[in-house]
């Protein structure tokens, strides 16, 4: 984890999602997480200070969305629902 995502790290068994407005993935994933009951805090990077560059330390400078943020500092980037409740059931 880098200094610049701790203040999104989210609580143990919920996630932090990066997003911008325009991102169909993010669109499409949102409902998928609330019908599975996962918790998550929606961050849009376009709306924040430093906000790419918080997706950019993520993600080898690319800026890419959605990117997950969990509570042991790891991130997934546009990942399917299934991959995000394998990581939170590891997390566990």
């Amino acid at each position: 984890m880098s200094d610049i995502t701790a203040p999104f790290l989210p609580e143990a068994g919920t996630v932090t999602m990066f997003t911008t407005s325009w991102c169909g993935y993010c669109k499409r994933l949102m409902p998928q997480l609330k019908q599975q009951g996962i918790e998550f805090r929606e961050v849009n990077i376009e709306e924040i200070e430093n906000g790419a560059q918080v997706v950019e330390a993520a993600n080898d400078g690319n800026q890419t969305v959605p990117t997950l943020l969990y509570a042991d500092g790891t991130t997934q980037t546009n990942p399917g629902i299934g991959e995000v409740k394998k990581k939170l059931e590891s997390l566990a």
